[in-house]
Order: C-alpha cells, then sequence, then structure tokens
C-alpha cells in the first residue's frame, strides 16, 4: 500500500495527526499566565507584600487566564482565545497604565493607588531590580502575541 493511500484511509477513518507546533502557542501562552499568577502569589503570599489597587485589577485578569489555558492547552482548544483575548487585552491596558503610574508620566490627580501601597517602593521589585508593573505588561504581551498567532485548523 502507498503512503497515500493509507492517509486516504487514515482520514475516511477519522484518525487525524494535529500538525507539528498546532499546540506549541497555547501551550506557551499557559506557561506565561501560570508563571505570571505564581509570581504574584508569591510576592503577595509568601514575601508578604500588599499590592496596590492596580495591582489587583491586573491579577483579576490574569488569574482566569492560567486556569483557562491550562484547561485549553492540552486538548488544543484554540476556541479558548474567545475568552483570553479579551482579558489579556484589558489586562494589557491596566498594566500599561500602571507602568505609566510608575514611570510617573501620569499626573498624580488620577493616579488610583496613590491611598495605598505602592508599586514603586523597592520592596515591589523581582530580584530587587525588575519592578512588577513592567513585568505585568511583558506577561500580558507575550499572551496576546502567542495567542494571536495564526494555526492552522487543516488535519492531516
Amino acid at each position: 500500500m502507498s503512503a497515500q493511500s493509507v492517509d486516504r484511509a487514515r482520514r475516511q477513518a477519522g484518525v487525524h495527526d494535529a500538525p507539528t507546533g498546532h499546540l506549541v502557542p497555547l501551550q506557551a501562552a499557559w506557561i506565561v499566565a501560570l508563571a505570571a499568577t505564581l509570581g504574584a502569589l508569591f510576592v503577595g503570599e509568601v514575601m508578604g507584600r500588599t499590592p496596590c489597587v492596580l495591582c489587583w485589577y491586573q491579577r483579576i485578569a490574569m488569574f482566569p487566564l492560567a486556569v483557562l489555558l491550562g484547561i485549553a492547552a492540552f486538548p488544543g482548544d484554540w476556541g479558548v482565545r474567545f475568552y483570553a483575548l479579551p482579558l489579556a487585552a484589558v489586562g494589557l491596558a491596566l498594566a500599561a497604565f500602571h507602568t505609566l503610574v510608575l514611570a510617573g508620566i501620569v499626573p498624580e490627580a488620577i493616579e488610583p493607588c496613590g491611598a495605598g501601597p505602592s508599586c514603586a517602593s523597592a520592596d515591589m521589585t523581582i530580584l530587587g531590580v525588575l519592578p512588577l508593573p513592567p513585568l505585568s505588561l511583558a506577561a500580558f504581551a507575550a499572551i496576546l502575541l502567542l495567542l494571536a498567532l495564526p494555526f492552522d485548523r487543516r488535519r492531516r
């Protein structure tokens, strides 16, 4: 039997192989969301640092992403993009605004996290160098890019 007739018989029998690399972007997006979630929990719960208001809003966007993408990553359910992309876009906007607050670009009159803990302090960094808002911005941007990658819906 030739390779073409074997492929045709497999298709007729309903046996499909996932295209190479089909799940990698989805699984990578889940790993980013999981790392960001675990990092936020580590800073808040283990290191005992209270998040500011904007950090809470970013957590509200990131934590469900870790769950949604984790559930979708292994069966390869790309339909999760309908739910994950809006969450990641809102999180990206919040993280971008938070990064502008941290950089001092946003005027004090509209800073929403001025009354509580500040992410500008040295104790709200990872390894004493990396401030949390730009890390959150990078995580949301990575998730958006990974979920926006085209994928091949055709099966072999």
